[in-house]
């Protein structure tokens, strides 16, 4: 497993990025190729944050784990892509293009491994028409929305605009 640990806001020590490495690295046996994980420490207003960033086979599994200590934060966020792995094992598994990916002969199952249905409860349709995206994020704004879908008019596809945990605006470029 390649891993890279990039810091904001903090000064990385050769400690804590050593312990970074450990600690991602036993996520290794989980996965049969050699993936890249990044690591991004950082400290927020005294709040110790660790974000967790795996792709693999045009999936991604992504944790950010918050703290008062970045060791524990680290832990958390470890525990928590190991939980994200053996839920959705037999969901992975179902997956003919994954097997390749991931070792499931070293996933162990949740104790109350019960199938999570995903059940669509509501369809929405709606014309879209193309806007520049100052326009789409005041449209999500006026709507009291956290993400609006628009036609960019300048790209003329199909993006997102969503509101992000920093209160400042995420776009989403789909790439087929």
């Amino acid at each position: 497993m390649k891993i890279s640990i990039y810091g904001k806001n903090i000064q990385l020590t050769d400690a804590l990025r050593e312990a970074a490495i450990k600690k991602i690295t036993r996520l290794d046996k989980f996965f049969q190729q050699d993936i890249e994980a990044k690591v991004v420490l950082s400290i927020e207003k005294k709040i110790q944050k660790v974000e967790v960033t795996i792709p693999f086979n045009g999936r991604i599994i992504r944790v950010e784990e918050f703290s008062d200590d970045m060791y524990n934060a680290l832990d958390e966020a470890v525990e928590s892509l190991e939980q994200q792995i053996r839920k959705f094992k037999t969901k992975l598994q179902d997956k003919k293009h994954l097997n390749e990916s991931i070792k499931f002969e070293n996933i162990e199952p949740l104790d109350d491994e019960e199938e999570d249905e995903f059940k669509v409860v509501k369809t929405k349709r709606f014309a879209i028409k193309p806007m520049n995206i100052e326009e789409a994020i005041l449209q999500m704004d006026l709507l009291k929305h956290n993400f609006f879908v628009f036609l960019n008019a300048d790209t003329e596809e199909v993006n997102v605009v969503y509101k992000r945990k920093d209160e400042n605006y995420g776009l989403i470029e789909p790439e087929l």
